[in-house]
């Protein structure tokens, strides 16, 4: 039986073909409900929830069912269980002073997550993450700016929903241009990813340029997901970044580690370099502020 979204139902077996892949029944629904979701609005809807002031002893009860479930590490985050304000507040929680340690060298991962992929940008300006083909141009939201990444480097990681969720610059220079780029907001789990065609230019996403003395321009992507609604920046006032170009004047400086933007809720970030560097930090788990050119 054929489903119309690309998929074939397989009997009684356990299994279901989508989109060429043999998956399980329980991945077919999911992939079907997701499709099928009102993902945006959701999304929205659970944003304006989450913003909404919380009693401390009810505060409490959800955060800490939150880190239960999702293994959060609470000793090296600024305030308690109970302490903040809102959910946002707790899901958006800034780190100790010194919770992390920044690499002395010269590319750092910009977040905590998993360093789901990497590799080469080819001629073309296009990058090839778990299977899928992508246009850098699409994803930066600028095909004349993609051609300078050609020969260059990416780096994919992806925030699970317990970790920090805070985005940091990857490198030294300053920030000096965001682009906002409307789109859908798929969930950018290994379901999303396998079986969303091209979900990362799809989704929601801000890009954030950084230029740099010795590496040239890189861009940070900051990919949106279900339930992640918004992006946030530290070079924009306001709690998001509306769709367009947005100039940075004057250009604001960073450091390695310095905190550049905020998912509110979890999701992906996408980092697009110039030739003339090479990624050589293993698959796996990655935390904020260290090195991505030296082994795991």
């Amino acid at each position: 039986m054929t489903t119309g979204l690309g998929s074939t139902y397989h009997g009684r077996s356990n299994s279901a073909k989508y989109n060429g892949f043999l998956v399980s029944l329980s991945t077919f629904a999911a992939a079907q409900i997701l499709r099928a979701l009102p993902r945006v609005h959701l999304s929205r809807a659970v944003g304006r929830l989450c913003d909404q002031p919380i009693p401390s002893g009810f505060a409490r009860a959800v955060e800490r069912a939150y880190c239960r479930a999702y293994q959060v590490n609470m000793d090296e985050a600024e305030g308690h269980l109970g302490s903040y304000p809102s959910f946002d507040a707790f899901f958006t929680r800034p780190l100790k002073k010194g919770a992390r340690v920044i690499s002395g060298d010269p590319i750092v991962s910009p977040s905590d997550g998993k360093l789901s992929c990497f590799g080469r940008i080819d001629t073309g300006a296009q990058i090839h993450v778990k299977g899928q083909l992508y246009e850098a141009g699409e994803l930066i939201g600028d095909a004349e700016d993609a051609k300078r990444y050609s020969g260059g480097q990416f780096a994919v990681v992806y925030l699970a929903p317990g970790d920090y969720h805070r985005v940091h610059s990857p490198v030294d220079g300053n920030v000096t241009l965001l682009r906002g780029i409307p789109g859908d907001l798929f969930p950018v789990n290994s379901i999303g990813e396998r079986y969303v065609p091209q979900l990362f230019v799809r989704n929601n996403r801000v890009a954030i340029v950084i230029d740099t003395a010795e590496l040239g321009r890189v861009t940070v992507v900051m990919v949106g997901a279900t339930i992640v609604g918004r992006i946030s920046v530290t070079a924009m006032p306001g709690p998001f970044v509306p769709p367009g170009v947005h100039s940075v004047s004057p250009a604001l400086p960073v450091s390695r580690g310095d905190e550049i933007g905020m998912f509110h809720l979890g999701s992906t970030a996408v980092v697009l370099f110039e030739p003339g560097i090479t990624l050589t930090r293993g698959i796996g788990v990655v935390r904020m502020g260290q090195s991505l050119v030296s082994e795991s």
